[in-house]
C-alpha cells in the first residue's frame, strides 16, 4: 500500500489525514455545544453564581469521566531508533512495526509525518534560530525579530510516498539542510505517540546511496 504525501494530488492532503476528513471537525464539535442544553445552562449560570456553575461542572465531568480519560494503549518499551550513514538530501527512514499496523495506527503515522514536513519545509526546526530556548527561565521571553530573519534558512525539500507492506513501511526524504533538529521533532513525536496510542516499532534512517 502507498499513501501520496502530494499536497496537489487532491483530498489526503488537503484534509491532514487519509481519510479526507478535512478541518470541519472543529466546526462540527462546536456546534454539538451550541446545542448541549446542559452546556448552556452551566455557561448562563456562571456569571450569576460561580460557585453553582464549578458544581455543575464538576459532575458533568464525573459523568463523562471515561469518556474523557482513556487508558493508554500504546507500548511501555521505548522506540528504537537507529541510523546507518543518514545522507540529509537523500536517504529513507524505514519503520519495523511489532505488529502489521491497524488503519488508526497508519492515519496517525501519516498526520504525524504530514506535519512534520509542513514545519521543516516553513522553516521551523531551525537550531539556528531558537532564542526563546537559550532565554534564561527566570526571566521575561525577548524576541530579537531582526536576529530571527537575519539567520541561515533551513527548509524540507522533498517527501516521497509512505509504501507500507505487512509489518514494514518506509519513506524517501530530502530534507536538504543539515538540520537534526528537524530530526530530533520526528523522533520526539513518533515516540510518544508510540507510547501513548498506537504501535510498538523501530525506526531506521538509511541512506539511499
Amino acid at each position: 500500500m502507498i499513501i501520496d504525501f502530494d499536497e496537489e494530488k487532491g483530498e489526503e492532503m488537503n484534509g491532514f489525514s487519509p481519510s479526507g476528513g478535512g478541518f470541519g471537525g472543529r466546526e462540527e464539535e462546536e456546534k454539538k455545544y451550541d446545542r448541549d442544553p446542559e452546556f448552556a445552562e452551566i455557561l448562563g449560570s456562571c456569571l450569576d453564581d460561580p460557585q453553582k456553575a464549578q458544581s455543575k461542572m464538576e459532575e458533568r465531568l464525573r459523568k463523562k469521566r471515561n469518556k474523557i480519560l482513556h487508558t493508554k494503549t500504546g507500548s511501555a518499551e521505548p522506540m528504537k531508533v537507529k541510523f546507518n550513514k543518514f545522507d540529509f538530501s537523500n536517504s529513507y527512514i524505514w519503520f519495523e512495526f511489532y505488529n502489521a499496523p491497524l488503519p488508526k495506527d497508519i492515519s496517525l503515522i501519516c498526520d504525524t509525518i504530514r506535519s512534520w514536513h509542513i514545519v521543516g519545509r516553513l522553516g521551523g526546526c531551525n537550531s539556528m534560530n531558537i532564542q526563546l530556548s537559550q532565554s534564561p527561565l527566570d526571566k521575561r521571553p525577548n524576541y530579537d525579530a531582526i536576529q530571527g530573519v537575519n539567520v541561515t534558512p533551513t527548509t524540507f525539500y522533498n517527501i516521497g510516498d509512505l509504501e507500507i507492506q505487512d509489518n514494514l513501511a518506509r519513506i524517501w526524504v530530502d530534507i536538504g539542510t543539515s538540520e537534526p533538529l528537524l530530526l530530533d521533532a520526528l523522533i520526539n513525536a513518533l515516540t510518544q505517540i508510540s507510547f501513548e496510542y498506537a504501535f510498538h516499532a523501530s525506526v531506521f534512517f538509511f541512506s539511499n546511496k
